[in-house]
């Protein structure tokens, strides 16, 4: 249980910094403005993202994909939730790694439940070329899935074939 806490204290954090941080943002930036960071590379801009990570589904504007995305995310969050559980606490970077994709999850949930759609900010840059609008919650989940993906193709099989002869 005790380990379990610094799991949960690590989500809740994760969680405060990226509502700050979108507060912050809907306080001091207007709807679609900008605000230049590294001049050629990074922005701060604000948007409204009704669609999922990274703007997907958003120019819909269908209330039947609001309602679709919501009860993905709650079933996604259960998988990882119910995952969380059932991992050993032995495996650290496992947990580490859904620790960061609940965060992200929730973080983004609680913009949608309560605000209708995430607050996207983060704008990287190249020339004309834009990766897509991010927060902090997002990054919170790539981050959790590559290193997700990564313990398990390090993980080793827990059984392997036997060698008859």
């Amino acid at each position: 249980m005790r380990k379990t806490r610094f799991y949960l204290a690590l989500i809740a954090l994760l969680v405060v910094v990226d509502q700050v941080s979108k507060w912050m943002v809907l306080r001091r930036v207007s709807l679609y403005s900008t605000v230049a960071i590294i001049p050629g590379f990074f922005n701060i801009t604000h948007i409204h993202n009704r669609g999922a990570i990274f703007g997907a589904f958003s120019q819909v504007g269908n209330p039947h994909v609001y309602v679709a995305l919501t009860l993905a995310s709650l079933l996604a969050l259960g998988m990882v939730i119910y995952y969380f559980i059932i991992t050993p606490a032995a495996e650290r970077g496992v947990k580490t790694s859904l620790t960061l994709i609940l965060a992200g999850a929730l973080g983004n949930l609680i913009d949608r439940v309560f605000r209708g759609y995430v607050i996207d900010f983060l704008d990287f840059y190249v020339g004309k070329w834009h990766w897509p609008f991010f927060n902090a919650a997002d990054s919170c989940i790539t981050i959790g899935a590559i290193l997700l993906l990564f313990f398990f193709v390090k993980r080793k099989p827990a059984c392997s074939p036997s060698s008859s002869a």
